[in-house]
């Protein structure tokens, strides 16, 4: 009897913990059971939205880089087919630069279908003037603000023009792009931005083809003479764009709408005198009004336009990297136009030129922690592929003492 009773207590005791653990593991499973499918469902949808939102942003950068070089490739084009009929291109920026009144009716139009809050345009419209100081615009602060910068972009679109009367569009886009160098030198020497040296040799990329363009004909004729008109319409945009950020670096949205708009009442009230002077001196005669082509200028005035607003409204909503690789991909945009519309035969010295000034523009656009973050890079997969080495010569060594031991030997490594 007491073996038997040795016996039973073991068996009843392990009975009552197989009875009871199940239980319990089933409660539990069934807890998780019901915790799973919610938990999966919520990671799915975080997925799913984290997916949509970036997709949505790839297809907007792309949009917005799009739109950019094929606005800028059309203005460029149709500058072309208009010089076929008229051939005044202070008359043609003028009239282009006059469009720019449109951009606070356009930004206050989005305000009003995007905001609740509604403003009335004086309202909206004094709330963008504390841009000019806390007193609003007054006609002493809308001179002074306003006209070194319509100074600087009448001188700009004009050069760009001059320029395209005397070479091609693919040329004269590919110097134009030298503006991104011209603006780096200026804001290290103004702003005291931070010395890079990847970007002092993306800039004398830039001025070796420049330096190339140039020489791609002799030092001589409509050639060097187109070059130079270039470069200095890309230096002139540069000087603006310092002191666009210089002073308006701050500016909001509406700001810089109410800004653009100013500098297009400017345009028309003080420099309309100047086409007119233009004209009576025979320096660009354009006959009677009725004889303009007005399609052309009226098409290239709104290319213009909206290429206008995709670059100063753009870098306030979007990168500037994406307004930058717009521009620089008007480059092989003009060449295509130019090659298949035009046969014009590029040189083998202007294809290298256009290829270095277009390589120094891409330099430009590292941003400056890249450097750091190339390192950390470079680190990380080394650090990766030392970590995969030691997982391999552990598994080898571990394979290695198995046989070792089924062979009844054991190996003894060296020091």
């Amino acid at each position: 009897m007491k073996k038997h009773s040795a016996r039973v207590a073991p068996l009843s005791s392990y009975s009552t913990q197989v009875l009871t653990c199940p239980n319990s593991e089933g409660e539990d499973g069934s807890e998780s059971h019901a915790e799973t499918p919610g938990s999966e469902t919520s990671m799915e949808s975080q997925s799913f939205h984290t997916c949509a939102n970036t997709a949505l942003k790839v297809l907007g950068g792309l949009l917005m880089v799009l739109c950019v070089s094929s606005s800028w490739v059309g203005t460029t084009q149709v500058v072309k087919l208009t010089f076929q009929s008229f051939s005044c291109p202070f008359f043609i920026s003028w009239f282009s630069s006059n469009w720019n009144i449109l951009i606070f009716p356009i930004y206050y139009s989005g305000h009003v279908v995007t905001t609740r809050e509604k403003q009335t345009p004086i309202q909206k419209f004094r709330e963008c003037s504390k841009l000019f100081g806390e007193d609003g615009m007054t006609l002493k602060l809308f001179v002074k603000r306003t006209a070194p910068f319509s100074i600087l972009w009448t001188l700009t679109n004009y050069l760009y023009l001059l320029a395209l009367k005397k070479l091609t569009a693919t040329d004269v886009s590919a110097l134009y792009c030298c503006h991104k160098a011209f603006v780096f030198l200026l804001s290290w020497i103004v702003l005291k931005d931070r010395f890079m040296g990847v970007r002092i040799v993306a800039a004398i990329m830039a001025i070796t083809g420049i330096v190339m363009m140039a020489y791609a004909d002799g030092f001589h004729g409509d050639s060097f003479v187109g070059v130079a008109l270039a470069v200095g319409s890309a230096s002139t945009s540069a000087l603006y764009k310092v002191l666009f950020k210089m002073f308006l670096g701050s500016a909001n949205l509406g700001e810089v709408a109410h800004f653009l708009s100013t500098m297009g009442f400017f345009n028309l009230i003080f420099i309309s005198c100047v086409p007119l002077i233009l004209y009576f001196t025979r320096v660009e005669h354009w006959g009677s009004l009725s004889s303009l082509p007005w399609g052309y200028m009226c098409g290239l005035a709104g290319l213009w336009l909206v290429f206008n607003i995709l670059v100063h409204v753009g870098v306030v909503l979007t990168y500037p990297i994406l307004i930058s690789i717009g521009t620089l991909l008007s480059v092989p945009g003009n060449a295509a136009v130019d090659l298949l519309k035009h046969e014009v035969i590029f040189s083998v010295v202007r294809l290298a030129a256009t290829c270095i000034i277009c390589l120094g523009f891409l330099l430009m656009l590292l941003p400056e922690e890249w450097d750091s973050v190339t390192l950390r890079f470079l680190a990380t997969i080394a650090d990766k592929k030392s970590e995969d080495h030691g997982e391999e010569l552990t598994d080898s060594s571990t394979h290695t003492r198995s046989r070792s031991r089924a062979n009844g030997t054991v190996s003894i490594p060296l020091a």
